[in-house]
């Protein structure tokens, strides 16, 4: 006899007008899983697909052993956060919290003791008689995952939890939201486009390009190893695709690449533009590794740096500060070389 298995397991196939999303997720009780991609790529598709909110075309949904394929969404032991919160604006926040479990069938004083233990580990005990207008944004959100908790879940869905929030509140929210997915005992699924939202609040990023997973891993895996352009840009390298042959990488655009890593066959080159140092004129004296001559073709401001976008040799972004900026008399059309060294650079399979 063997154990029921508890977790998600997942193959969502969804065909939407010329849409057409592919992909499988798994997870075990106390696992989060963010998944992350740009406009368009599939990831409200997914989360719908999960809620219930969009009927499958194809494959499967089980948790906790269970199919839930067929289950109407109101049966489905599945909590959400949307991402405007939806909060019931009639009711106050412990109504609000107290709604699941009176949907469960519950007595009212029972639902609004358990709401009432919700809003109290939010820290929103004192709120607990105010309707969502008198909230600010942080306690709505916390209210909307409290309302979502109250339920017992067995899977948790957030759609852009933070987006919503100013960047003071974000800030502070996202360390709440943190220590609560923390507690959480089953499956958490939160989609945000914000890298640090992913990288701070999963264990395990899920990738989505054009409906399909594109790469998978733990947040430092994905940052250490981007494989498209998409997620490099996420995590803020440069990423090129060639063919290694010892220390030497041939670009599948051409140019050469020197890596201090030793390997064969195609491989990703990824560096951070803050590893890139731009010149003028040709610096004299060194040699033609990692030495490009390019031309600018724009700059913006990027924190306190100045990001320059350049293109030529070797189309790649470069991290300068504004003095420097100003002393090579950066500005649209300049032609510069650009140098990496090669222990800047990082090499791996492809």
């Amino acid at each position: 006899m063997t154990d029921t298995p508890q977790g998600l397991a997942t193959r969502l196939v969804v065909d939407r007008d010329t849409f057409h999303l592919d992909i499988g997720l798994t997870a075990a009780p106390g696992d989060v899983v963010a998944l992350l991609g740009p406009n368009g790529a599939g990831k409200t598709t997914a989360l719908r697909a999960l809620a219930g909110l969009v009927p499958l075309t194809a494959g499967h949904l089980h948790l906790d052993g269970t199919p839930l394929d067929r289950t109407p969404p109101e049966h489905r032991p599945v909590g959400v956060v949307f991402q405007d919160y939806l909060l019931f604006p009639h009711l106050t926040a412990l109504d609000n919290v107290a709604f699941g479990p009176r949907c469960q069938g519950a007595t009212k004083a029972d639902a609004r003791a358990q709401a009432h233990t919700w809003l109290d580990r939010m820290g929103l005990a004192d709120h607990a008689h105010a309707k969502p207008r008198h909230l600010s944004g942080g306690q709505a959100q916390r209210v909307a995952l409290a309302r979502a908790l109250a339920t017992s879940p067995r899977l948790l869905l957030l759609d852009e939890p933070l987006a919503a929030l100013d960047a003071r509140t974000r800030l502070e929210v996202r360390a709440q939201l943190r220590r609560h997915l923390a507690e959480f005992a089953a499956v958490a699924v939160l989609v945000t486009h914000d890298p640090l939202d992913a990288m701070v609040l999963a264990d395990r990023l899920v990738v989505i390009e054009q409906g399909r997973i594109v790469q998978e891993g733990t947040p430092s895996d994905i940052a250490r190893h981007p494989r498209t352009d998409y997620i490099a840009q996420l995590v803020g390298l440069n990423l090129y695709k060639g063919t290694a042959e010892g220390h030497t990488v041939r670009l599948d655009t051409g140019p050469l690449i020197t890596t201090t890593e030793d390997l064969a066959g195609p491989v990703f080159v990824a560096f951070p533009p803050g590893a890139v140092t731009l010149f003028r004129d040709r610096p004299t004296g060194a040699s033609a590794r990692n030495l490009w001559h390019c031309r600018v073709e724009g700059l913006e401001t990027h924190g306190d740096q100045i990001r320059a976008a350049l293109t030529g040799e070797l189309p790649l972004a470069a991290d300068l500060t504004t003095v420097a900026a100003a002393e090579l008399d950066l500005h649209p059309g300049a032609p510069v070389w650009a140098t990496v060294k090669a222990t800047q650079t990082h090499a791996y399979p492809a």
